[in-house]
């Protein structure tokens, strides 16, 4: 099943054009800078926006030529970057409302499941107006899901929300779309956001898209719009061990493990590893009786031109999964790096994304 896009609209200093075919499925980051036509993309899809094109889910046709399908008629949910809660009602009173109007066949998720996923039930007969910020966005996406959509739709969900808010929010969004059986389009801005919860990534400019990539063809770049200020930053995808006596908690990944060294509460069977690039050093062979605990084999793909005294070299672990490393052109020189060449990466640090 695929979702196949394509939308044309002209305004006075804007115009949006894109054109994109998709899986219907995972989470899909609209990732660019503000303006750049994010938020219009997903108002044409739910159709918020009237502008010519097309719009189809697998068979299903929402939108093409002459034919346009009311929002009111299209199976999707909608989850704005602040709250549009009923104040008048309570929590369940705003989670019951689209999913009491489903008829009972086309009820795809229950209450209960979608109270445990987002941890609503300490909230359920509060009003909205006594919830704060992340709370209401929790709130708005269990009524979202709960009217059993086909395509959900979140524009910057966090944007209005403080750091703790953020870091509450998260965790309840990772495996959403899995667990609900609903594709989720997300649009934003960090690349935190990105890192964390996308399958791949819109790459969005000028109300043009530039590219489309999954999550590591992303972050495979050295010129990706992900890397900021701290560089590149590679994924790793895997699950987290029971937490050892000495502090150590194992994240394996197909055979391969990497060591935490702070305790994580407990397992978790689907998680993502941080690792910068200038965190990660290059051997021709382990290295015993030093203190960085993660070495990984590693066959490199691709040695990219020095800048500015440094080189970013990109390889393959044993699994197939994609590192980064920047180090000195100075040492590249002298391990002679190249193409097809097997090295040790030396991971000083890691970041559990939690």
């Amino acid at each position: 099943m695929n979702i196949r896009a394509a939308f044309h609209l002209q305004r006075r200093n804007f115009t949006l054009d894109v054109d994109m075919a998709l899986p219907l499925e995972g989470v899909t980051a609209l990732f660019g800078p503000s303006g750049c036509g994010k938020t219009t993309l997903l108002r044409a899809m739910a159709g918020l926006e009237r502008c010519r094109g097309r719009l189809h889910l697998g068979e299903q046709c929402w939108q093409d030529g002459n034919y346009f399908m009311p929002t009111y008629q299209r199976e999707l949910g909608y989850v704005f970057q602040e709250a549009s809660l009923f104040t008048h009602l309570s929590v369940r009173g705003n989670l019951e409302y689209g999913w009491k109007r489903l008829p009972p066949a086309a009820r795809k998720v229950s209450q209960a499941e979608v109270i445990d996923w987002l941890g609503l039930a300490p909230l359920l007969k509060h009003r909205a107006t006594e919830l704060s910020g992340g709370q209401r966005q929790r709130v708005a996406i269990g009524r979202a899901l709960l009217t059993s959509p086909r395509l959900l739709l979140l524009d910057e969900p966090l944007s209005a929300l403080d750091r703790q808010a953020k870091r509450e929010i998260l965790p309840l969004l990772e495996g959403l779309a899995a667990r609900a059986r609903v594709p989720i389009f997300y649009v934003t801005h960090a690349p935190e956001e990105v890192e964390r919860l996308a399958d791949r990534v819109v790459f969005m400019e000028d109300g043009h898209i530039r590219r489309i990539d999954s999550l590591k063809q992303a972050l495979s770049r050295p010129d990706s719009p992900l890397f900021m200020e701290e560089g590149a930053v590679s994924i790793v995808e895997g699950q987290v061990g029971e937490s050892l006596a000495d502090g150590r908690t194992p994240f394996t990944f197909n055979g391969l493990c990497l060591w935490l060294i702070k305790p994580v509460r407990s397992p978790v069977t689907r998680a993502r590893l941080r690792i910068l690039a200038s965190d990660v050093s290059l051997s021709l062979h382990p290295l015993p009786d030093v203190s960085i605990l993660n070495q990984l084999a590693m066959t490199l793909t691709r040695v990219y031109p020095a800048r500015e005294g440094r080189v970013l070299v990109a390889g393959t672990l044993g699994d197939g999964q994609p590192l980064l490393a920047e180090i000195s052109a100075y040492s590249a020189q002298q391990l002679s790096l190249t193409e097809g060449k097997q090295v040790y990466a030396l991971i000083k640090a890691v970041a559990l994304l939690t």
